[in-house]
């Protein structure tokens, strides 16, 4: 089921998508979910075209982890090596944006880089987790792009500011909740030209291995999300770029770039 959150006539809602087609192309519509999707939850059967909507991030994460260097080439193109265990950072609250919204380039950048990711989404509160039980804490996966000022990850070393900026982490357009994530196409396409292709079977450290390791330390809430890291084929971003994550079975994020001001 893909669930997405939108909002209409000031009203923020969940609603099951229904249909063939993609955003930009229309026929799909949403039917109204009664509550909150993370536990049971009924379909209202009020249904409007997504047309009619505004999308927003599909989840409001109270945190979310990210994970590094987490594809040998992407790690290889950047001249690191692969780590010996996951590279986690954090990315604030302030920097989720939905499919539409506009990534807004930092004024303290001149290199800007998109980086394509798979997002997985939580559906429960959870803490050291064991590796069988990963798929019960698991809501779903949706695109994301892990945004980064790259001249200032390199300056800086620390990447707060880096990968933190507002706007920096683009989720959606909605939540796949029945999907099998370990062999997916991942792919980045600026204004139409194809920059980033992978596979999710090509990660170093598996979404079991990173729930495991991250909830070790942390207990994730619902609604948290975890970046599993970037294929090969990063680059950069300029102002008026459209930049595209599509993920096989999920769908595409779609963002332009506009100058902060």
């Amino acid at each position: 089921m893909r669930i997405a959150r939108f909002s209409i006539d000031g009203n923020v809602a969940f609603g099951a998508v229904e249909g063939e087609g993609t955003v930009e192309s229309g026929g799909l519509v949403l039917d109204i979910i009664k509550g909150i999707p993370y536990t049971d939850f009924e379909l209202s059967g009020t249904k409007v075209p997504l047309s009619k909507v505004r999308l927003l991030p599909p989840v409001l994460p109270n945190k979310v982890v990210a994970i590094g260097r987490n594809y040998a080439e992407h790690a290889a193109e950047l001249g690191n090596e692969v780590p010996d265990v996951p590279v986690a950072f954090f990315k604030p609250t302030t920097s989720v944006i939905g499919s539409g919204d506009a990534i807004e380039y930092p004024s303290f950048s001149n290199e800007l880089h998109h980086e394509a990711e798979l997002a997985v989404v939580i559906g429960r509160m959870c803490r050291e987790v064991p590796r069988e039980r990963v798929k019960d804490v698991v809501f779903g996966y949706t695109c994301a792009n892990d945004v980064t000022a790259r001249d200032v990850q390199q300056r800086e070393k620390q990447w707060a500011r880096a990968k933190g900026f507002d706007t920096s982490c683009p989720l959606g357009p909605w939540v796949e909740t029945d999907l099998d994530p370990s062999d997916l196409t991942i792919q980045a396409t600026v204004n139409g030209e194809q920059r980033q292709l992978g596979r999710t079977s090509d990660m170093i450290r598996s979404i079991e291995d990173l729930v495991v390791h991250i909830t070790e330390a942390m207990t994730l809430l619902p609604g948290d999300v975890i970046l599993t890291g970037t294929p090969a084929g990063v680059g950069p971003l300029n102002v008026g770029d459209e930049v595209a994550v599509t993920i096989e079975g999920i769908g595409t994020l779609t963002n332009k770039v506009i100058k902060r001001g």
